[in-house]
C-alpha cells in the first residue's frame, strides 16, 4: 500500500494586510475598506500632481518674467557700418545681432558667463567687445557704437554681473528702478 500524503493548495500571495479576493466578495465591510483605501490611494495621487502642477506653473512664471525683459538695445551707427549690429541686454544675458549683405548671426551669452567688459574709444565712437567664459571664439567685438551708449551698456553689463555674483533676484524691480540702481552701484563702486 502507498501512502501519499495529500497536499492542500493555499494561496502563496496571501498578506494580511491585503485581503483575500474571496473574502472582499462576501464581507461587504471589508469591500468598502478596500474600496476607501483605493480612493484614498487615487486622491492622494491627484493632490500631489495638483501640487507638482503649480510648482512647474511659479517657476515657469519667474523665468518668464526674468528672461524675457530687455533692460538696453544699442545699434552701431548706419552711416559708418551699412549693416548695423545689434547689442541687447536683458536681465539674464546678452544678445548680439551680427549684420552682414543677406546674413544674420545671433549669439547670447549669459550674464553669469561674461568675464570682461572693454570699451575701445576713438573720437567719435567705440568698439564694445565682450568677454566670455563659453564662446568659442571668447570675445564678441561691436564697432561704430556711441561713446554714451557704450559706457552705459558696459555699466549695466557690470551691475548684473555683480547683482547675479552676489545672487540678487532682479525681477522684483521694474526696468527704471534697476537701471537705477545699476547706477548708483556704479557710482558707488571704490576704485581699488
Amino acid at each position: 500500500m502507498n501512502y501519499q500524503p495529500k497536499i492542500t493548495p493555499f494561496n502563496l500571495s496571501w498578506d494580511p494586510f491585503i485581503p483575500n479576493p474571496a473574502i472582499i466578495d462576501k464581507t461587504p465591510s471589508v469591500r468598502k475598506f478596500v474600496k476607501s483605501l483605493e480612493e484614498e490611494g487615487k486622491d492622494e495621487n491627484t493632490k500631489n500632481q495638483a501640487e507638482k502642477k503649480e510648482v512647474d506653473r511659479q517657476k515657469i512664471d519667474e523665468l518668464v518674467k526674468k528672461s524675457n525683459r530687455s533692460i538696453i538695445s544699442v545699434s552701431s551707427a548706419f552711416p559708418w557700418n551699412i549693416f548695423p549690429s545689434t547689442i541687447d541686454v536683458e536681465e539674464s544675458r546678452v544678445t548680439f545681432i551680427l549684420r552682414q549683405f543677406m546674413t544674420c548671426q545671433t549669439h547670447s551669452v549669459d550674464i553669469k558667463d561674461i568675464s570682461n567688459v572693454f570699451i575701445e574709444s576713438s573720437f567719435f565712437f567705440a568698439t564694445l567687445q565682450i568677454v566670455s567664459r563659453t564662446y568659442i571664439q571668447n570675445d564678441i567685438k561691436i564697432n561704430y557704437l556711441y561713446k554714451e551708449k557704450a559706457k552705459r551698456v558696459k555699466m549695466i553689463i557690470e551691475g548684473l554681473r555683480t547683482f547675479i555674483h552676489n545672487d540678487i533676484d532682479t525681477s522684483n524691480y521694474e526696468i527704471g528702478e534697476l537701471v537705477n540702481k545699476l547706477e548708483e552701484l556704479q557710482t558707488n563702486i571704490p576704485l581699488e
